[in-house]
């Protein structure tokens, strides 16, 4: 085409629909030739479109509100009136429910409850059909249900909303099994179910674990055959690689750590003065896991392991992760290490890949290895100190390079012997995790470089430039604060950092930070290379985390072909798919997220539950026309204090100042004001919490009071927003 002017909307949409492949900005752009500025605009009116309901965004891929990708994981769920099977996507990011498949044509035939990967199209009226592909898993129809008994006859109550009616049971099935016990079952067409397996007692971690992993498809149990192609795995041998195993590597990780995937050594450069040679081994996940195996079609269905404070669910069966692939203390393992050479002031000259038999040396926890930095005795202190000073050539490139700085501590939930909540923690930030993630970023930028180097593709990992929007309102907010910063700015990461600077020991530093992390894009996996704005690096891949993360096994099959290092490279067959790997697996990644979150959520919710009443400090961490989501300072849960309750005038909502405003007092409720609230509801299973507010200081200039506008936060009844759940983050 010729034309240069950003197209219209209809043309944008009637793009989408016509393409075959993967759509997004890049590709909208080299179909219309929009160049240059225009680009902005084109991105503008992308998001535009988006915020319309025009179209959905899944990664960087557009398509139509309620479309599915091309190529989709489903579930079998249920059967149409004529006897057609029905799935249902495994991952689903948008409103509403989830779209039902129909499947079509002689392919495999699945059963209920089985897993399988289908390609989509839509038939005359509109509705998704589905060829099945592969069937990934085979697995019967399962649910998690609540046993009660009802003057003395035991039923089961379903936990899914869809279902109204209980289950029956057979009673001597249940007869040593307590009521309100958690189960999960196999149910047959007349509504009687059979028990697979007992979880624990309703309010349990082990419980509340079950419900996210249920209630988001994520695959919990390993089919027999993966299992089976695990046990026979043999250890790897020397052959086809270099003996590394007199290098001093060691681990460090945490303490409760059960499988080890890199292990780091690094020494002063003779021929470098000042400067340093940093080695990072990475488990040879790839030796194990071979392209178009069982363990790897489970692998990428599953994307990543999800982590619960009670279990994790892993992405490889343990056989492969806590043992052959775990980098243990004094065990030869198969590893792939990349040598890294730095000068003096930082900047990487060069690097070289090996596949490789290694032996760490030593396995060390963060803060043993942080004492003996510090200058505690012992046996392996000079070995520590390289890596320190290691460290210390690197933190001058890292500083030089000005990556975004969030200060944004994370909490961790300790439990009971029983599975309840003991307590929450900050765990210390020490200087033992940034050597380890800075060594893990160069690593994985010297990933990105041989790849490219040897144009072989791979899955990047993408972090893309606020838009324009979003920087604009952050200028608005920033005002509020009387920081002035000029809407339109193209950001750099180093802008953030001058913003975040100039908050720092302020007391509204978090929430600047908080709004800065709200500004940023979600990273996620994609075969095209935007770089990554966050670390502020051109080229960026997942390359340390392959028993944990299916994108770095990617990567690691890339490297081997790239660099000639065996028969069980990227295969030409994944290099065509890598564009549907890399939206699957972001989906996956972002499942995970949203059910680890709502797994922290009920655990608080169930541990305060026994609270109501009492009163807590907060902070406002989201402001809607509704009202307003605090989180508890100790705890870190977060609840709703509907608008209903905020006082007897009109209250409007300045979005601009993430705030609520008395219309006749000017009464100001903001982001990130201190306040004290009174617990009046703890929902455990849906993880709500609802407050009202006691007391309220704000540490913000004082706001000014807007005019009545267009967007007017709504007063409520009371007693509005029972059960509200916690704000997009």
């Amino acid at each position: 085409m010729s034309k240069t002017a950003v197209p219209t909307r209809e043309e944008i949409l009637r793009f989408v629909a016509e393409s075959p492949g993967r759509v997004g900005k890049r590709e909208i752009a080299r179909a219309f030739n929009v160049k240059g500025d225009d680009r902005v605009e084109l991105k503008t009116l992308l998001a535009e479109m988006a915020d319309e309901g025009l179209l959905a965004k899944s990664g960087k891929r557009l398509r139509k509100p309620g479309e599915l990708p091309r190529v989709t994981l489903l579930a079998v769920t249920g059967r149409t009136a004529d006897g057609d099977l029905v799935a249902e996507p495994t991952s689903w990011d948008e409103d509403g429910p989830r779209p039902k498949v129909t499947l079509i044509g002689k392919g495999p035939a699945p059963s209920m409850g089985d897993r399988l990967l289908a390609r989509i199209s839509y038939d005359d009226d509109g509705h998704p059909v589905g060829k099945v592909i592969k069937v990934i898993e085979r697995r019967p129809a399962a649910t998690l249900a609540v046993l009660e008994r009802i003057g003395g006859v035991p039923m089961l109550a379903p936990i899914s909303k869809k279902e109204r009616d209980s289950y029956t049971i057979d009673p001597k099935a249940v007869q040593d099994i307590a009521d309100n016990t958690l189960v999960r079952v196999e149910v047959d067409r007349g509504r009687h179910a059979r028990i697979v397996e007992v979880i624990g007692p309703v309010g349990s971690e082990q419980a509340v674990s079950m419900l996210a992993i249920h209630a988001h498809g994520i695959p919990n149990r390993f089919p027999d055959r993966v299992l089976a192609e695990a046990e026979a795995a043999e250890p790897a041998t020397l052959a086809g690689r270099e003996d590394w195993r007199d290098v001093a590597f060691v681990t460090i990780d945490p303490p409760d750590a059960k499988d080890h995937d890199d292990a780091v050594f690094a020494e002063p450069d003779p021929h470098n003065e000042g400067g340093h040679v940093v080695t990072v081994a990475i488990a040879d996940v790839a030796h194990y896991v071979t392209a178009g195996s069982a363990l790897d079609d489970e692998a990428r269905l599953r994307g990543n392991s999800t982590y619960f404070p009670d279990r994790v669910v892993p992405m490889l069966p343990e056989r492969i992760s806590n043992d052959l692939c775990s980098l243990r203390e004094g065990e030869a393992r198969p590893a792939i290490a990349i040598r890294m050479v730095f000068a003096k002031d930082g900047r990487k000259t060069r690097h070289s890949v090996h596949r490789v038999l290694m032996r760490s040396a030593r396995r060390l926890a963060y803060a043993e290895a942080q004492r003996i930095a510090d200058g505690a005795e012992s046996d392996i202190a000079l070995r520590i100190a390289d890596l320190w000073a290691a460290y210390a050539c690197l933190k001058r490139g890292r500083d030089a390079r000005e990556p975004l700085e969030l200060d944004l501590p994370e909490r961790k939930i300790l439990l009971t012997p029983e599975g309840t909540v003991s307590r929450v923690t900050v765990p210390e930030r020490l200087e033992a995790h940034r050597l380890i993630e800075e060594f893990m970023i160069q690593a994985n930028v010297a990933a990105a470089e041989t790849c490219e180097k040897a144009k072989i593709p791979l899955l990047y990992r993408i972090h893309d430039a606020p838009g324009p929007e979003k920087v604009d309102a952050l200028a608005e907010f920033l005002a509020t604060l009387d920081i002035r910063f000029a809407k339109g700015t193209r950001m750099r990461p180093d802008h953030f950092n001058w913003i975040l600077d100039k908050v720092q020991g302020t007391p509204h530093a978090q929430l600047v930070n908080e709004v800065v992390l709200r500004t940023q894009s979600q990273a996620e996996y994609a075969p095209d290379n935007l770089g990554h704005f966050g670390l502020n690096l051109r080229r960026y891949a997942h390359f340390t985390s392959p028993i944990r993360r299916y994108a770095d096994l990617v990567v690691h099959r890339a490297l081997i072909r790239a660099e000639g290092l065996g028969k069980d490279g990227l295969s030409d067959e994944e290099i065509a798919e890598l564009p549907e790997i890399g939206e699957a697996i972001s989906a996956t990644e972002r499942r995970s997220m949203v059910a680890e979150r709502e797994t922290l959520d009920r655990l608080i919710a169930g541990w305060l539950a026994e609270h109501v009443g009492a009163t807590f400090a907060g902070r406002i961490g989201g402001v809607t026309k509704a009202g307003l989501f605090i989180r508890l300072s100790e705890t870190g849960g977060d609840g709703f204090v509907p608008i209903s309750t905020l006082g007897a005038e009109f209250m409007i909502y300045d979005e601009a100042a993430h705030a609520l405003v008395g219309e006749r007092t000017g009464t100001t409720f903001r982001l990130g004001d201190d306040v004290t609230v009174r617990l009046l509801e703890a929902a455990p299973f849906s993880g709500a919490l609802r407050f009202e507010i006691i007391d309220h200081e704000t540490s913000a200039p004082a706001a000014r009071r807007p005019r009545r506008n267009p967007r007017p936060a709504p007063r409520r009844h009371p007693g509005g927003g029972r059960h509200a759940k916690r704000g997009r983050r």
